[in-house]
């Protein structure tokens, strides 16, 4: 079983949804960001979802926007972002998936990039702008070195389309629960249970539902219905608002981790 398949096996066994957090690998900087992850790693996450730095990162909203850009002045590239899951490796088996573009991976060449990704320690991969129907070069080289692939359903996903979504898929789905970018939303989608039946259809893989969730309240109405949820940009800015005290910034993302994390159990 993969490192990604036990984890929500056990989320399972532990009567909770899985908590899947995001990360932009190298916000603000290598050193800041390992001991981010390492923060979120023993508060909580599950399944670690690394951004890697972008210059054009079109479905991000402003907030992982500014960490990518922040990561990208601070050095950061393709061959750290393959140190930083070789450092994380060095204290935590957590499964670790790349959210990233396909133009990144494609002009390092698939098969190499994939190679190079599996021995690092990398678990999986979104590639956020490749859609399913142009992805059998890289599922091809995913299968080979045993990466598994990540695909987002929409809301406007007809149901057609998922079921192709779901055949390309090998580690979870990933369901996008709003319209648009990344960033932190005050009110909840109320279309989950609905949705996660609709795909459940298709998949017995797990559905994780991300974008724009960002209190313990939101993870617990999601918790009943998914397999997994994601938060991303209120950690992100729990970084972006102690770049310039590092134990603030420790003890702020422990504090949110603890509070989500919360929200990820199920009434029994």
């Amino acid at each position: 079983m993969s490192r990604i398949a036990r984890a929500f096996a056990q989320a399972q066994t532990d009567n909770r949804t899985a908590f899947v957090a995001y990360l932009c690998a190298g916000d603000p900087d290598f050193e800041t960001s390992l001991m981010a992850c390492r923060t979120v790693i023993e508060n909580g996450v599950d399944v670690l979802e690394l951004g890697v730095p972008f210059s054009d990162p079109l479905a991000d909203g402003l907030t992982n926007q500014l960490a990518a850009q922040r990561a990208l002045v601070s050095g950061m590239t393709r061959g750290k972002c393959f140190e930083l899951v070789r450092r994380i490796r060095e204290f935590s088996e957590v499964p670790i998936v790349f959210y990233t573009y396909y133009n990144l991976v494609f002009a390092h060449g698939l098969e190499t990039y994939i190679a190079e990704a599996k021995a690092a320690g990398v678990d999986g991969i979104l590639t956020l702008d490749l859609p399913p129907e142009e992805s059998g070069d890289l599922a091809a080289a995913c299968a080979q070195h045993a990466v598994e692939t990540v695909f987002i359903v929409a809301p406007t996903t007809p149901d057609a389309r998922i079921a192709t979504i779901a055949e390309a898929t090998t580690g979870f789905i990933y369901y996008v629960s709003r319209e648009g970018v990344t960033g932190v939303r005050k009110e909840s989608a109320t279309n989950i249970p609905e949705a996660m039946e609709r795909i459940k259809l298709h998949t017995k893989l797990p559905v994780v539902v991300g974008f724009g969730i960002s209190s313990r309240e939101q993870v617990s109405a999601i918790a009943p219905y998914a397999d997994g949820v994601v938060v991303g940009s209120a950690l992100v800015n729990s970084i972006r608002e102690n770049l310039a005290e590092p134990e603030k910034m420790a003890a702020t993302l422990r504090d949110v981790m603890t509070d989500l994390v919360a929200g990820t159990l199920r009434s029994s």
